[in-house]
């Protein structure tokens, strides 16, 4: 037996329009009224007051019918405005039950392939720096190598001032291509792991300066996805970049830990400090990086001057 609310929206409006001018027609047929050729004011009034009854009763069946749609819609609208977008509850009527599960498939099936694409993303990305990372260390590398060994024998036959100077600017060059090419392959995170990468991360750029720097990262971390890692990784790499090359900062603190389900890392300096309004090129690059793991990044100024940066990503409790 088929039941009302397996039939499709436009049978039911059907269904109950119909159902109202049966009723109307068998009330018209039963009852002693009756129409003259030409109608008076009395049986005008019959007609109206019959025409308002069903219109009155096809509008609140109609409208019941349809409310958990209305409901439904509501929701919809809510789940659109979030980020992310929310599942909508599954009312009891069967219409509105259908359209609600097969709507929180849909979003499911969108956040399955948000996280794939993300995924993908960032594969592409570390390949791409790999890629680059591995022709500035073989080719430009390799020939400032061999420029170097060409002046060193020229020097030691023809004793010159300038190509002490030339070999010199030659070997800065060399040190600086092999220090990009660990900024874009960092072969110590693959290695050692995030905890020896974020170290040698803040060694390299503060061991040199007159910055001291705080590192405190939570004993016992769990293991991090791979791709959580790098996001981390690239996010302080980025924001200790940062520090490093505008703050002037007398100290700079790295803190790593878990904190309920997410996993937080938090760079703050005493420095110069970000305007509340910065976004350039680097915040905007640490926020896309960290949404693509569904993490979320937060610029704060430090009391008492400087700048705080928080990264959080949600992490499997387990």
């Amino acid at each position: 037996m088929v039941h009302a609310d397996d039939l499709s929206l436009s049978s039911r409006v059907i269904l109950i329009n119909g159902l109202l001018f049966a009723a109307g027609t068998a009330v018209l047929a039963l009852s002693p009224a009756t129409v003259s050729s030409r109608p008076v004011l009395s049986e005008l009034v019959v007609l109206l007051v019959g025409l308002t009854v069903m219109i009155v009763a096809n509008s609140m069946l109609v409208r019941r019918s349809l409310r958990p749609l209305d409901r439904l819609i509501h929701h919809l609208a809510q789940a659109e405005s979030s980020a992310p977008a929310t599942r909508v509850p599954v009312p009891s009527s069967r219409l509105a039950r259908r359209v609600s599960l097969a709507v929180n498939d849909l979003l499911d099936r969108i956040d399955e392939a948000q996280r794939s694409n993300a995924a993908a993303a960032l594969a592409a990305q570390e390949s791409e720096r790999s890629r680059i990372a591995q022709e500035l260390h073989d080719g430009v590398g390799q020939s400032l190598t061999a420029v170097l060994l060409e002046l060193k024998l020229v020097s030691e036959s023809v004793t010159a001032p300038p190509l002490d100077r030339v070999r010199e600017g030659v070997r800065a060059s060399l040190d600086e291509v092999r220090s990009v090419a660990r900024t874009l392959r960092p072969h110590v995170l693959e290695d050692l792991g995030l905890r020896s990468a974020l170290a040698a991360l803040s060694q390299d750029l503060f061991g040199a300066t007159r910055t001291h720097v705080r590192r405190g990262i939570m004993p016992g971390l769990p293991d991090l996805p791979d791709d959580v890692e790098l996001v981390v990784f690239r996010v302080a790499q980025e924001a200790l970049t940062n520090v490093a090359r505008h703050a002037e900062a007398d100290t700079v603190e790295v803190s790593l830990g878990i904190v309920g389900q997410e996993v937080e890392l938090r760079v703050t300096d005493d420095g110069r400090g970000l305007p509340a309004d910065a976004d350039g090129t680097g915040l905007r690059g640490m926020r896309e990086r960290a949404s693509l793991v569904g993490g979320r990044l937060s610029l704060t100024r430090r009391e008492g001057g400087g700048t705080v940066i928080t990264l959080r990503v949600p992490v499997d409790p387990a």
